[in-house]
């Protein structure tokens, strides 16, 4: 049928912003379903994460970038060239910003490199975000001021958390993309390989539970997959952590923080697959993991992009 619907549209459309503007719940808002990970710390998406999800006759392929920001390790710039390179790919932008936080240096940064980047004619909607956190005349002072630095061609205000104001981004988007075939069945939501999306339901249980810098030392990739017959998978995963003192951590006494990681890791695979998952994580210290290409590419990121 991904061929022969009535006046089809299909298009992607990128999420670009600060760290924790609200990109990732609203790409799983959109989607109605976990495809990218979200926690309060800030820089936890590193890959193009692509949801799909139809609206009428139109297939939007969303694409949450990592959060864009300046830059200081070969992770961050890899991270902040894909951002660019989804939004340079897009057929439509949203610029997502926080209602609190407003106008940021780094919103001002974005903006900036939008005007030096962004083709003419490539449709950007701003989407201000949180809008239940501050009053409306904040807002609306917002959104004037966020117009005259850029022509938007459109502005939502949304709260992705709460489901605000998401289904009207979603129809006008939907309107926007250009007549096409479909990319994907109509009943699938994300590209992103089941492996990866697994790794990262694991990487944001550790985010949750470890602090400071150690959830950006460590990286999680999913070892073997294994379909069993009797409708189970087991799912063997390795988390990478630059030191043996890092080990300890996500160890934790006797075992008991990588054992609760795991149960609630196993949890949101399992309800996401439909089945009984055995998930099995082991930690190992590789001090060099952030400077391999290998890790990179399981990533979904350019090793070449980060370089300086």
């Amino acid at each position: 049928m991904t061929d022969e619907v009535m006046g089809a549209r299909a298009g992607f459309v990128a999420l670009i912003g600060e760290p924790n503007a609200g990109k990732s719940t609203l790409l799983n808002r959109m989607v109605g379903a976990k495809v990218s990970i979200v926690t309060h710390k800030v820089q936890t998406t590193r890959t193009r994460i692509r949801g799909v999800c139809m609206e009428g006759a139109s297939q939007i392929v969303f694409v949450d970038t990592p959060g864009l920001f300046r830059p200081r390790r070969r992770l961050d710039r890899a991270m902040v060239k894909a951002a660019w390179g989804g939004a340079a790919d897009a057929d439509i932008i949203v610029l997502l910003i926080e209602a609190q936080r407003g106008v940021t240096e780094g919103v001002e940064s974005i903006i900036d490199r939008m005007r030096d980047q962004i083709p003419q004619g490539q449709a950007v909607a701003l989407a201000i975000n949180k809008i239940d956190r501050v009053k409306a005349e904040v807002l609306l002072a917002l959104a004037e001021k966020m117009n005259e630095a850029y022509p938007f061609a459109e502005t939502f205000m949304i709260s992705a958390d709460k489901g605000y104001g998401v289904e009207k981004l979603r129809v006008w988007l939907a309107g926007q993309l250009p007549l096409g075939h479909w990319f994907y069945p109509e009943d699938q939501i994300a590209d992103v390989p089941m492996r990866m999306i697994a790794a990262e339901m694991t990487r944001e249980k550790l985010t949750l539970r470890l602090h400071e810098e150690l959830p950006y030392q460590l990286t999680v990739e999913t070892e073997k997959w294994e379909d069993k017959p009797d409708g189970s998978t087991r799912i063997d995963q390795l988390i990478y952590v630059a030191r043996d003192g890092h080990k300890g951590i996500v160890l934790g006494n006797q075992g008991e923080t990588i054992k609760s990681i795991g149960q609630a890791s196993r949890a949101d695979i399992s309800e996401f697959l439909g089945r009984t998952v055995h998930l099995f994580l082991q930690v190992k210290v590789r001090p060099n993991w952030l400077e391999e290409a290998e890790r990179y590419d399981e990533m979904g990121l350019n090793f070449k992009d980060g370089d300086a």
